[in-house]
């Protein structure tokens, strides 16, 4: 029977935050992590395209030389507000996701359109095209998820549970990942880890998602590498891609 698994994955990977990406991945090694999921945003909040920094995309086509794993995560990481929204909608991508849920609600079209382009180029910038796409704040529709599969996509994930595009396979499995919002977010995000690290202890697969604003407080930073040493201690590290592609086997 395979080994329980561990994924740290590192989002929003960009020009802009390519020097937090490049302290925690050395940090992680050090761990015995040597192996994560990068999820890349091709043109991070309109900022400027990842292909139009030749240093970022050497930086990037190395780090997937050395095995980990480039990930598509949106394509701008926004979502425009529109008029009329529910009270759901609104909770979902203003307050909980700060305007970021770009495929919560998003149409077939639109969505095939942006996974094709974000595709196209991570394997432009990465020298390979992406197997995995995850949507932004992990709010993905429906029609989001359809056009990923009919892109040939391997996987997506959302906050609970990894789903293996191919198969209709569900993994479930709730991600460890810490708001930074607010000294109460982060108060509370350190609590609700610690005791989420414990309920999926027994899990086949145990998440831990890091974002780069994460680094900012040291609290929260030395909770996630003593939580990733712990889980070593009983999982294997690996990325995304290798979990679902061996689940397949």
């Amino acid at each position: 029977m395979n080994a329980a698994a561990l994924v740290v994955s590192i989002h929003d990977v960009s020009p802009g935050t390519r020097d937090s990406v490049s302290f925690v991945l050395p940090a992680l090694a050090r761990l015995g992590i040597r192996r994560v999921s990068l999820l890349v945003v091709p043109n991070y909040h309109n900022r400027g395209g990842i292909n139009a920094d030749p240093a970022f995309s050497a930086w990037l086509r190395d780090l997937v030389a050395a095995g980990h794993e480039a990930v598509l995560h949106g394509y701008c990481h926004q979502r425009e507000r529109r008029n009329g929204e529910s009270v759901r909608t609104r909770l979902f991508t203003r307050f909980y996701t700060a305007d970021e849920g770009e495929f919560y609600d998003i149409a077939l079209a639109e969505a095939r359109s942006k996974l094709e382009r974000g595709r196209d180029e991570i394997a432009q910038c990465a020298g390979a095209a992406p197997a995995g796409f995850i949507a932004p704040a992990w709010l993905l529709s429906s029609a989001g998820e359809e056009a990923a599969r009919e892109l040939g996509f391997a996987y997506t994930t959302r906050l609970k549970s990894v789903s293996d595009l191919e198969s209709r396979r569900v993994y479930g499995s709730q991600s460890l990942c810490w708001s930074v919002r607010g000294r109460w977010r982060r108060t509370a995000s350190v609590q609700w880890n610690a005791l989420l690290f414990r309920a999926l202890w027994g899990n086949r697969l145990l998440r831990v998602s890091i974002h780069p604003p994460d680094l900012a407080y040291p609290n929260i930073w030395y909770q996630i590498q003593h939580l990733a040493a712990r889980a070593l201690e009983a999982r294997e590290s690996m990325t995304y891609h290798d979990f679902v592609m061996r689940e397949r086997r």
